[in-house]
């Protein structure tokens, strides 16, 4: 067995034609939904970018314990276990959050991997002099900040991204492409590309950009901040256009890739799996990004499509069964003949390639600090501390790490440590106080917001727009929420924050 597994970031579901979406022409998804077998009801897990992958990695949720971070010493991944086992698996990204304090300990779980440079604002381009005036003048005051500044590293990456072949997500394809060229007779192997786009900031090159004309005329903007909408018509649908191509500039590779195992004749013996880790809020409900907000279905609710070499007949199929990010370690292993590990929650999905099954009553997904949020497939609710700013949380970890350094001195004030969990295989855990000035993920500026306990109806309200009232439904999916929980052998404050007694 061969796997090849495309993982995109910020890939919103609605954007894609196969899953209904009306914005972009998006002619390779839509051909590799007509051959694979496409999941309608698959959600995230633990958020944003790192702590997905932590579910991706080891089966199951970690939001409850933990933020950002890395793998823990503890932890299960896919990748360990499958080189184990002898399969070779190999990365190629450019999703630069690996080599931070935060993700160093993801991509050296894989047998061999390849990085590319310059996304976003990776440290990459030295540029101890930049062109200040120049930059004021080319891009929107919105993505301007001092000279050393996080978008500021990004404008100066951009001085050396100039040609499409100079874009990072185009470098991933072509290795993967070399990858494919030169392993193309060998068997047991796990390829996964993963491209940060269509991750703001949202630059593609202009044959993609100009298939989506706007009436806006201001200076470059395509990097909204993550906060509420306050910019004007003009610049809201410049933004959109400017996703919009960046989403079509990885259709366009998508169907490079698949042009490559049509000539190659891969698809005889070689799975394919194309996911993403989250959605992006692109001024639904009056907000940009994610992380701040409800977690509404433009983030939650993610595009999964499955190709299975043995399960043709499926092709083009749906699936309706719940299912989220923890289930891909599982899938992964079962495709390759291996069990998952005892402290995985997800389950293989290879099982209803062949049929559409029931698979969990619940999904349950959140940010560390944030509401817990649960859904039944019909059903979304979301659930917050009656006050945010008071909660008592601890961060559970063995490798104190933030998103961009290690936790401060202060953060260490009243750590100790406690008993194991059930999935930390005996050893004990170092508890630290979530401090609310902590470098936890990206907030640009603001805390949560719109905090407000809801639960919704998606079947008569796909938009989220109207929370129902239905005491029955609200006791339902708390009563399930509680059993995941205990599952993941949540901590008691997990529960306290909530005001709920574990089950």
């Amino acid at each position: 067995m061969r796997v090849i597994l495309l993982l995109f970031d910020s890939l919103n579901r609605r954007a894609l034609e196969s899953y209904g979406g009306t914005t972009v022409r998006t002619p390779n998804f839509s051909r590799l939904a007509g051959r694979a077998v496409s999941f309608d009801t698959h959600y995230v897990g633990s958020l944003p970018c790192m702590p997905a992958r932590r579910d991706l990695h080891t089966g199951r949720l970690n939001f409850l314990h933990r933020s950002w971070g890395p793998l823990e010493p503890f932890d299960n991944s896919f990748a360990t276990m499958l080189r184990a086992a002898g399969i070779h698996s190999h990365l190629i990204s450019d999703h630069y959050h690996y080599f931070e304090d935060g993700g160093w300990s993801y991509h050296t779980r894989y047998s061999t991997w390849d990085h590319v440079r310059g996304q976003e604002a990776d440290p990459w381009v030295a540029m101890v002099r930049p062109p200040v005036e120049r930059f004021r003048e080319m891009y929107h005051p919105l993505q301007i900040e001092d000279p050393g500044g996080f978008r500021y590293q990004n404008l100066v990456n951009r001085e050396v991204i100039r040609e499409e072949k100079d874009f990072p997500a185009v470098q991933c394809f072509e290795r993967a492409s070399a990858f494919l060229e030169m392993n193309r007779a060998a068997d047991g192997w796990l390829l996964q590309v993963e491209t940060f786009d269509p991750h703001e900031p949202f630059m593609a090159p202009e044959r993609f950009r100009a298939d989506y004309p706007t009436n806006y005329g201001g200076p470059i903007l395509d990097w909204p901040r993550y906060r509420e909408v306050v910019e004007r018509p003009d610049e809201i649908a410049e933004i959109r256009a400017n996703y919009a191509a960046l989403v079509a500039m990885c259709d366009h590779y998508l169907g490079r890739l698949m042009d490559q195992m049509d000539r190659l004749d891969l698809w005889r013996d070689t799975a394919l799996i194309m996911t993403t880790d989250h959605g992006f809020m692109l001024g639904e409900h009056d907000w940009w990004g994610k992380n701040r907000m409800p977690f509404y279905d433009e983030i939650a609710r993610i595009p999964l499509m499955i190709w299975h070499p043995d399960m043709a007949a499926a092709a083009g199929g749906h699936r309706r069964a719940l299912s989220q990010t923890t289930d891909l370690a599982p899938t992964i292993l079962d495709l390759f003949g291996l069990a998952p590990p005892a402290e995985a929650r997800g389950r293989s999905l290879v099982p209803l390639l062949e049929r559409d099954q029931p698979l969990r009553e619940v999904a349950l997904y959140g940010i560390f600090g944030g509401a817990t949020n649960v859904t039944d497939g019909r059903y979304t609710y979301f659930r917050y501390p009656a006050d945010l700013f008071a909660q008592e949380i601890y961060e559970y970890t063995l490798l104190p790490m933030h998103m961009h350094g290690p936790f401060e001195p202060e953060e260490f004030r009243g750590a100790r440590l406690v008993d194991p969990f059930d999935f930390t295989k005996g050893l004990p855990m170092l508890r630290l106080r979530a401090r609310r000035d902590a470098r936890r993920p990206p907030m640009q500026g603001g805390g949560f917001e719109d905090a407000v306990t809801a639960l919704y109806d998606t079947d008569a309200d796909p938009g989220q727009a109207d929370p129902i009232r239905d005491p029955e439904v609200e006791a339902r999916l708390i009563g399930a929420m509680l059993e995941v929980m205990a599952a993941h052998d949540a901590p008691p404050e997990a529960y306290a924050r909530l005001d709920l007694e574990p089950s």
